[in-house]
């Protein structure tokens, strides 16, 4: 029995059905030139996309995070790149509506669910990578003023974004180092310099950036929620979010990937029979279809989990490890069903599979989520 509403049912629909009659006749157009897909942004402003997990109250859509990661996937069955779009922004949605004050609220989120203004998140820096207590960037305050020093990299969106949660260090002397982290949501302007377009395999049409800060002064009152150093229990639980939705990406992808090659297992015939009715394509898609199901179900799950209030980080985990590990492979096996054609740029497999390999990167490594579930199960399972 399906966990979503009805209207949450319709809503998934009107993505399925923006996906297959806007997005993957034209997708190539954009993909190949690396072009940032600004029609496609317009369309999905109107259609509510940017507000999925705003409050109704400020004009949002308000859906469950079970809603929230098959609209995702459904966007990534048709680009992964529209997926990534609405990502970061939809993980400052949820940490401005549960930690933000009443006056961020009021101000961020009517904006943010319209779409007007488009968030992401600045968290990875240069020398840093996965290692977020080896932070750098820092915030001093300076009456009432922060003054912010320090770089950011990887961060998606950063050239179209009207609003950025940084996590960065307010407490330099604070141990363990998260101690002293807060999210401060900073609006660009002077002191912050968004860099040249990072070049990536796949994730294209939409910039990876670069953003530096060089004492730029914003007003004590930006740290989410109005009290510094409370930022990495913020941000780990907004990233309960992220994960949930690149694993969501991820089952998209190879949604994608498993159905172009059932389409081709049918209409590809060698030695007098359609392709699939060999053991040896039929043994791929049977483990393609598997792997895409399990992935799916992982993802349900801990959006479930986050639905009901409970922590699920664990879950969150699990789902991002599975369902992004599945998808690299069902992107390659769709490539062997394909044959030599799909390594040709005359068929979307291939970008399946340059696509993949984001989301066994992005959000935390795979390797950061093994770290993360081992550590919950310990937590979960203690020795009486």
């Amino acid at each position: 029995m399906s966990v979503l509403s009805e209207d949450e049912r319709e809503i998934v629909a009107l993505a399925g059905e923006f996906v297959d009659a806007r997005v993957r006749p034209r997708v190539r157009d954009f993909e190949q030139e690396d072009t940032y897909p600004a029609e496609f942004i317009e369309e999905m402003k109107k259609l509510g996309f940017f507000g999925l997990l705003a409050p109704a109250e400020h004009g949002g859509v308000d859906v469950s995070a079970a809603c929230f990661a098959r609209v995702t996937e459904e966007l990534a069955r048709g680009w992964m790149s529209l997926a990534g779009a609405i990502g970061g922004h939809s993980v400052i949605t949820y940490l401005i509506r549960t930690f933000g004050t009443p006056e961020q609220r009021e101000r961020y989120l009517p904006v943010m669910a319209d779409g007007t203004v488009r968030a992401t998140m600045a968290l990875t820096e240069p020398g840093g990578g996965s290692d977020l207590q080896a932070m750098r960037t820092h915030a001093v305050a300076d009456g009432d003023d922060l003054v912010i020093t320090g770089s950011k990299t990887w961060i998606s969106n950063a050239r179209h974004s009207g609003l950025i949660g940084l996590l960065c260090v307010t407490d330099q002397d604070a141990r363990p180092a998260h101690k002293g982290m807060s999210v401060v949501l900073i609006e660009p302007g002077d002191g912050m310099e968004v860099s040249k377009n990072l070049p990536k395999l796949g994730y294209r049409g939409v910039e990876a950036c670069e953003i530096v800060f060089d004492g730029m002064r914003v007003p004590a009152s930006a740290v989410l929620g109005g009290e510094p150093n409370h930022g990495w229990a913020q941000m780990m639980r907004g990233l309960e979010v992220g994960r949930i939705q690149v694993a969501a990406r991820a089952v998209g992808v190879a949604q994608a990937a498993l159905g172009d090659a059932v389409r081709y297992a049918q209409e590809r015939e060698s030695f007098g029979k359609p392709i699939w009715k060999h053991q040896s394509v039929g043994n791929l898609l049977a483990d393609m279809v598997t792997k895409v199901r399990a992935a799916r179900l992982l993802t349900e799950d801990a959006a479930r989990v986050l639905d009901g209030g409970d922590r699920a980080d664990m879950e969150a985990g699990m789902a991002k490890l599975f369902a992004s590990e599945a998808a690299m492979e069902v992107t390659l096996d769709a490539m062997r069903v394909h044959g030599g054609y799909g390594y040709s740029k005359e068929f979307d497999v291939e970008r399946y599979f340059r696509d993949a390999p984001l989301m066994i990167l992005g959000e935390g490594t795979n390797e950061i989520q093994r770290n993360v579930i081992a550590a919950q199960l310990i937590a979960r399972n203690p020795i009486t």
